[in-house]
């Protein structure tokens, strides 16, 4: 068994150079041209077999999952099924799951490890998560209880498997639903072995199994023995793979049906013991146990999540959108032949100047709709549809590929500064400051709201100067190298425009970010 120890404590170094971080979220597949004529022949051949016959074995396993809860309340639901509901329907629901990936091409399923009792370790965590296909490891594992979302009841027989395999439901929508969650984790990992084991996905959601994600602390929160579980799937070709980016479901199905045999690799490594440190602390204890996978893998462990819709990676007390749709609204603006100067001379510094669509549109001289309500949507909008022409003033500004990140950050200090009450001179507040990095790094305003409090806790003032501003984006440790590596766009030569067919009449950029514009005949 792993025991953790005094030394698993040590806090997690951040991780720095985002852009050359392997960006677990994108699975890129490149067929050659005998592999796309192979897979055409059998997915024409294999695939539409293989797919119908596994959807009949889907259904096949409804009888079985509504039998095993059939008549039973909600309060004898709150406790493991025994006797005949249990033998009967427990081993028909693993013959025909088993039968159901046969069917899909996973011929072998190769178990290295042993599987310790629910006693030694009431939790399992597996990983790395990266396709649909996952609850295969379900089979070796004997059909452990899951977690699930509630909306998931509502979907025909996922529903029914969800209400026979007893699993632990919650709700996006519930605020206290997550709570409940972690009180009914806590009740089956320290119910002493009455409970069957526990299997969790601690990542949260699929990569493309090249690191692994940060893992919740769900798993972790009971502080109870873990046994980690490795997912393998060493094919010849990546098919099964179904990351944020990439190969959408129907042609991971369909190309991973037309392999002859895939083959999956499931290994249960020694029990992981938590310290007294890490039973306290959950985030820690999920981190370690991250570490020993990651290793036993041989691919690195990454503070990498998704917050919403956007995947994201921890730096320090940030955390930082991992591919920066900054650079997606430049590759957006240059299609469309804009030159970052294009920018309007009334951004005025500390004032906001709210703009619709149209306006948007006209003053950065768009015609295309598509590219107008693409550019557009990047930019917050308020409850009538409006943003600050500031936040296009700075983004237009950052994509500028001649301008100094000492010039790019006095700029954002002073268009989003506000002049004190009391006092001479100007402070960057909270709001200011989490609109900048929002704009500048994706990061998520609550985080940069944190950060805003602890750069104020060393003055009296809740404002940042623009030397404390400066000194963070440019000098500090951390984060000063995470903005000169991340506000590089790839497309973008240093000291060139990135726009290809811009004008080379356009109007020469001010020192506050503005721009004049060219004077006209007879001025």
């Amino acid at each position: 068994m792993r025991q953790g120890g005094p030394g698993d404590s040590a806090p997690r170094e951040p991780a720095l150079g985002t852009p050359a971080l392997p960006n677990p979220f994108v699975h890129e597949l490149h067929l050659s041209r005998l592999q796309r004529v192979k897979f055409c022949f059998l997915g024409i051949l294999l695939a539409p077999i293989r797919v119908l016959l596994a959807f009949v074995i889907l259904f096949l396993l409804w009888p079985f999952a509504w039998l095993q809860v059939a008549g039973l309340t909600e309060e004898q639901l709150q406790e493991p099924i025994t006797g005949w509901r249990k033998t009967v329907c427990h081993n028909g629901v693993l013959s025909l799951s088993r039968l159901l990936f046969f069917l899909l091409g996973f011929l072998r399923i190769r178990v290295r490890g042993q599987r310790a009792s629910r006693l030694q370790a009431p939790v399992l965590v597996a990983a790395p998560h990266s396709t649909f296909f996952d609850p295969i490891v379900l089979l070796p594992c004997d059909l452990p209880k899951v977690v699930s979302r509630a909306e998931n009841l509502s979907v025909p027989v996922i529903g029914a498997l969800l209400r026979f395999n007893q699993a632990i439901l919650v709700s996006r929508h519930d605020p206290a639903s997550r709570r409940r969650v972690v009180e009914e984790v806590r009740r089956r990992a320290t119910s002493g072995g009455k409970w069957p084991q526990v299997l969790f996905f601690p990542e949260g959601t699929c990569s493309n199994k090249k690191a692994l994600l940060k893992f919740k602390p769900g798993a972790f929160i009971a502080g109870v023995p873990v046994q980690p579980v490795l997912i393998r799937y060493p094919n010849s070709l990546d098919t099964t793979s179904w990351a944020w980016r990439g190969p959408g479901v129907l042609k991971v199905l369909w190309l991973t049906a037309s392999q002859p045999c895939s083959i999956v690799d499931v290994e249960f490594l020694p029990v992981y013991q938590p310290s007294p440190e890490e039973s306290r602390d959950p985030t820690l204890y999920a981190n370690n146990v991250q570490r020993v996978m990651a290793q036993a893998l041989g691919i690195p462990a990454t503070e990498c999540e998704f917050v919403g819709s956007l995947p994201v990676i921890v730096v320090g007390r940030l955390k930082v959108a991992l591919e920066p749709q900054l650079w997606e609204l430049g590759k957006v603006l240059q299609k469309a032949g804009l030159s970052p100067g294009c920018v309007d001379a009334e951004a005025e510094p500390g004032r906001s100047r709210m703009i619709s669509q149209e306006e948007f549109a006209r003053q950065l001289q768009l015609l295309d709709p598509q590219t107008v309500a693409g550019a557009f949507s990047y930019f917050q909008q308020d409850a009538s549809g409006l943003v600050d022409f500031r936040d296009v003033a700075l983004a237009l500004a950052a994509l500028d590929g001649g301008r100094s990140l000492e010039d790019l950050t006095r700029l954002a200090f002073e268009l989003f500064a506000e002049e004190q009450t009391e006092g001479p001179g100007r402070l960057l507040y909270e709001d200011g400051f989490s609109t900048i990095l929002h704009l500048l790094l994706g990061s998520p305003r609550p985080a940069a709201t944190t950060l805003h409090a602890e750069l104020c806790q060393a003055g009296a003032s809740h404002g940042l100067s623009l030397c404390q501003f400066q000194n963070f984006s440019l000098h500090d440790p951390l984060y000063g190298k995470l903005f000169s590596t991340y506000l590089h766009p790839p497309h973008t030569a240093r000291g060139t425009c990135p726009v290809p067919g811009a004008s080379p009449r356009s109007p020469p950029a001010l020192a506050n970010g503005t721009v004049q514009a060219p004077k006209q005949k007879g001025d």
